[in-house]
């Protein structure tokens, strides 16, 4: 019983940790820097090094990469980072009828609510193709659209010098910059660009973070 006691008296007294202040964007200098194609290999690794960098992220996720690694989209989640709607199959959706469309997206729609307990509110399509019928369709499903203000091409670049090389010409203030997570090169690259990106005094934020009291409707596109 003493011991009981003991322990009770030890935790009663143990400081709670304050949750960390929110990043007001509109007054800070914000970059969202998102990865597309996960959950692979490596994401493990850049969810390290995030981590250590205390840099928050959103990857936009391939909903056939998320039912082979469920527990990588749940390790996302749970470390803070948002997660987006990248479809099942990534195809180009314009080219598609809208029956393929609305299952692309919402089948990883589901897998990833599954996986991680969280509903997805954007999606990115793939290469960027997208129209306003894809916006439409999207509407039905609750989604916004998520481009990005510049992208790295780290999948044709391939060399973790030229890919932070490249980040870091790249940013921006406000800046949404795209990157792959199965590019091994990429998340190479991450621990220097972080630290650096820190050093130039950006807050390397989530989208949602970025765009701060502006709400996306479902099917508006942005940047627009």
């Amino acid at each position: 019983m003493l011991v009981n006691g003991l322990m009770a008296l030890a935790l009663a007294m143990t400081p709670v940790q304050a949750a960390p202040a929110k990043v007001d964007c509109a007054k800070v200098k914000c970059l969202a820097l998102t990865f597309d194609d996960g959950p692979g290999p490596y994401t493990t690794t850049l969810l390290k090094t995030l981590k250590k960098g205390k840099a928050k992220a959103t990857f936009y996720l391939v909903g056939k990469s998320v039912e082979k690694r469920p527990e990588v989209a749940a390790q996302i989640v749970k470390a803070g980072h948002e997660v987006g709607n990248h479809t099942w199959s990534h195809p180009s959706l314009p080219a598609m009828p809208d029956e393929h469309i609305l299952g692309e997206l919402d089948s990883t729609q589901q897998v990833i609510e599954q996986a991680t307990g969280v509903r997805p509110k954007t999606f990115r399509p793939p290469y960027g193709h997208s129209d306003e019928r894809v916006l439409l369709l999207a509407q039905e499903l609750g989604l916004a659209q998520v481009k990005w203000t510049d992208t790295t091409l780290d999948w044709s670049l391939r060399d973790k010098d030229r890919i932070r090389n490249k980040v870091l010409k790249l940013a921006r203030p406000g800046g949404v910059i795209l990157m792959h997570d199965p590019v091994p090169a990429t998340v190479k690259a991450m621990p220097e660009v972080i630290k650096e990106l820190k050093k130039r005094g950006y807050h390397l934020v989530t989208v949602s973070t970025l765009l701060g009291k502006r709400k996306l409707a479902p099917g508006e596109a942005y940047p627009s």
